[in-house]
């Protein structure tokens, strides 16, 4: 496998390449909701997924019944003295269960190796902070998985859907023009930071928050259901723009040799999707 074309290929922490079904983020966030009296249901925590932590604090908040549930138990609608206390509150709950939901998925590290070799550089975005970030890169090194750069919202003054990190990312790993850059995530707003950077866009099904299973709970599904779950994922991805589909990083190899090809005819991200 040789690139001639792509310079970087960037991509997503959790879902994508650690905690399979994206699962941290769903456990801190629930806890920390619960001791403010408002409890969140799993479908509520999972549609701001990707997102600046608090950001996602916020887009939870912001949801019908989750802010009718807030005024009826605080006697006033959720603001952003909430948004900044419930914030407050998540990092050290996800800091206290990251290790446990940090293994790098089954294929990432030898994927990114063989990328690695024919040439590529690796870079990483993340909704989380860059203390929270050092808990999952120190454990993902471990595994066997470290990419050459990993940008954070807080290191460049914005999260996704915004391409700062992306360009943060094409600066450290000195890789460029963006459309000759690929982004791999599992979550709309993934997809969503990588094309208003200019970027390839490939989304990520089976592992990731749209399907928001774990390996076991996936592979224990009946075959209907499981194509189901994945089929709709799929859907949101395309809705958001992916160019591409992918059950897992570990089965991008040929749409990273599609995405070299287009180059190499002069075609870019800008065209349409398939």
């Amino acid at each position: 496998m040789t690139f001639k074309h792509i310079r970087a290929v960037i991509l997503d922490w959790a879902g994508t390449t650690v905690d399979f079904g994206s699962r941290a983020p769903v456990v801190a966030l629930q806890h920390v909701f619960a001791e403010g009296g408002v409890a969140v249901s799993v479908e509520e925590v999972r549609q701001g997924m990707g997102l600046l932590k608090k950001d996602h604090v916020r887009s939870i908040l912001v949801l019908p019944r989750v802010s009718a549930a807030w005024e009826s138990r605080h006697g006033a609608a959720p603001g952003e003295k909430d948004v900044e206390r419930l914030f407050c509150e998540f990092v050290p709950a996800q800091a206290d269960v990251l290790e446990q939901y940090s293994d790098v998925i089954p294929g990432v590290a030898a994927a990114v190796e063989k990328w690695r070799a024919a040439g590529l550089r690796i870079g990483g975005t993340t909704g989380y902070t860059r203390d929270l970030m050092e808990i999952v890169r120190a454990k993902a090194a471990e595994q066997g998985y470290a990419p050459d750069a990993s940008i954070t919202p807080d290191m460049v003054g914005g999260g996704r859907p915004l391409p700062f990190m992306m360009y943060r990312n094409a600066l450290e790993l000195r890789a460029w023009p963006l459309w000759a850059c690929v982004k791999i995530g599992d979550t709309p707003v993934d997809i969503q930071e990588g094309l208003n950077a200019g970027a390839w866009s490939i989304g990520i099904t089976e592992t990731g928050n749209e399907v928001g299973l774990s390996e076991e709970e996936l592979a224990s599904l009946a075959a209907d259901e499981r194509v189901r779950r994945v089929d709709q994922a799929e859907a949101v991805l395309r809705g958001a723009g992916a160019h591409f589909i992918a059950a897992s990083v570990a089965e991008c190899d040929a749409l990273l040799e599609e995405i070299d090809a287009r180059l190499a005819a002069g075609r870019g991200p800008w065209e349409p999707r398939r």
